[in-house]
């Protein structure tokens, strides 16, 4: 066996967003499909070459996703994701906590 032939290729792209109105109907579409009901406020979306496949609320609800392609994996990428975006985020400081020495 030649190593190409261990080696798998992923074709589709994914891409991990913010929904905004314009995903409305696609997200009320995957609810129905996943006899859920489309989460309210914002919610994250995962879409695999462009298609919409799962959906997260960021105030951490029910995920939907779609049942006929396998989701679990996106549904815990997007888990992860909104738990970044919507968790405390860390203050910043306002300079340095040390000084460089100068050079004898």
């Amino acid at each position: 066996m030649r190593n190409q032939d261990l080696l798998t290729t992923v074709d589709q792209q994914l891409t991990m967003r913010v929904a905004g109105p314009a995903d409305a109907p696609t997200i009320e579409r995957l609810a129905a499909l996943d006899s859920q009901h489309a989460p309210k406020g914002d919610v994250i979306v995962a879409e695999v070459g462009g298609e919409l496949r799962a959906a997260v609320p960021l105030d951490g609800g029910n995920a939907i996703a779609d049942p006929f392609r396998p989701t679990t994996d996106l549904v815990a990428l997007l888990r992860e994701r909104a738990a970044q975006v919507a968790g405390p985020r860390p203050e910043r400081s306002h300079g340095f906590a040390f000084r460089l020495a100068r050079a004898a």
